[in-house]
């Protein structure tokens, strides 16, 4: 296999496993190394449309599934959030009537 698929691939895996860990550190810095991974298999001449086209399209998948979790996260703190101004409008009212 060529090294820059290799390394492409490899990082497209730790990637996924940074997102079923939830490492969002990780996965910022995987994001980076993906662009250059990306970059890097685009330029390597002996490579085939075909097999870089379908890595491009694995990491897209993969990409949506961290869109995916990255929205469902940001909903559950959202709902978080309004539990939590609740509690206190809540606590403002016994106030109130103590």
């Amino acid at each position: 296999m060529n090294c820059e698929l290799q390394r492409f691939d490899e990082t497209r895996e730790a990637l996924l496993a940074a997102l079923g860990a939830r490492d969002w550190d990780a996965i910022g810095k995987l994001d980076e190394s993906c662009r250059g991974c990306i970059d890097d298999m685009l330029k390597a001449p002996e490579l085939d449309e075909a097999v870089v086209k379908a890595r491009l399209e694995d990491l897209l998948q993969v990409y949506r599934e961290l869109l995916d979790v990255t929205m469902g996260e940001r909903q559950a703190i959202a709902d978080e959030m309004t539990q939590i101004n609740q509690a206190k409008n809540a606590s403002k009212v016994y106030h109130l009537f103590s």
